[in-house]
């Protein structure tokens, strides 16, 4: 039976916008956010409007959704308390994704270069010192032309899905010493590849893969250089973390979280009053 009608909109600002059907905002990351965790600061005043524009979306929408507890309370620490917001985890169906017959001994990282959330900078400047060479698959070119340049990191450039899910399934550890991540797809999707993980110790990833994985402070090199060596050292360990990685990936199937989005779309198309979806752990990630 086909969806009944809604609005689902993918820029905060338009759940403030004058519309017959049910208005579901789906959160995937902000602007204040990501400002908050990279510089540690409030954003400069040039944001204020934005923030507003967040603000009146996220309150006048029918309903909102997060990928994960950890980001919508970022959200409501923002822009204020959301009664009407849920979370429906992003997921992932496990084919295309798995390990090869044989794990390689390499490294892997998946993200923008540019990015300083991604913080793939402090791999580049371990990399030296690492036994196994660190591979690094997305863009290094910034939206503004500025191109982030990297000494010691194996550049794969931008890949398109299959090709990044091979290079998963080759690699024996997959590590995001992200700053700031909502949901983090391609860790998700390395879990599923039978990669170790190596993750910054920030909550949506201890959220969705604590005792899954080695966690380090995303401003600690040391502490990220310590770790990626000690798993590189330790076969049993780079086992059982890649084995608890895809275990915990395969409970983020992505039929869970359309049957959650689905219900949520009925019961928002039953009432135009705000709800709460009673979602398990299940998946959509759109907007910002």
């Amino acid at each position: 039976r086909p969806p009944p009608p809604m609005a689902l909109l993918t820029g905060y600002g338009h759940g403030a916008a004058p519309c017959a059907a049910p208005k579901l905002v789906v959160a995937h990351s902000c602007v204040l956010s990501w400002w908050h965790a990279v510089h540690g600061e409030v954003p400069p005043a040039d944001w204020d409007g934005y923030g507003l524009a967040v603000s009146g979306g996220l309150r006048e929408a029918d309903a909102v959704v997060a990928p994960t507890a950890a980001f919508l309370e970022l959200l409501e620490g923002l822009y204020g308390r959301l009664p009407h917001a849920s979370v429906i985890h992003n997921g992932r169906g496990p084919d295309g994704f798995g390990p090869a017959h044989e794990k390689e001994p390499v490294i892997l990282c998946a993200g923008r270069l540019w990015d300083q959330a991604k913080n793939i900078g402090s791999l580049d400047e371990i990399a030296p010192d690492l036994a196994w060479p660190v591979l690094v698959a997305g863009d290094d070119r910034a939206p503004d032309g500025h191109l982030a340049a990297s000494s010691h990191l194996q550049a794969l450039g931008r890949l398109d899905e299959a090709t990044l899910a091979r290079w998963m399934g080759r690699a024996s550890v997959f590590v995001s010493p992200a700053r700031y991540e909502p949901f983090g797809l391609a860790v998700l999707e390395a879990a599923l590849s039978g990669c170790a993980l190596v993750l910054g110790d920030i909550p949506s990833f201890r959220e969705l893969w604590d005792d899954a994985a080695l966690f380090v402070d995303p401003d600690d090199g040391k502490g990220l250089h310590d770790a990626l060596n000690r798993i590189i050292r330790d076969a049993e360990l780079r086992a059982k973390l890649a084995a608890a990685a895809r275990g915990r990936g395969l409970s983020f199937p992505a039929d869970r979280m359309a049957d959650d989005t689905l219900a949520l779309y009925r019961r928002l198309a039953a009432s135009r009053r705000p709800v709460f979806a009673e979602a398990g752990p299940a998946a959509l990630e759109a907007g910002g």
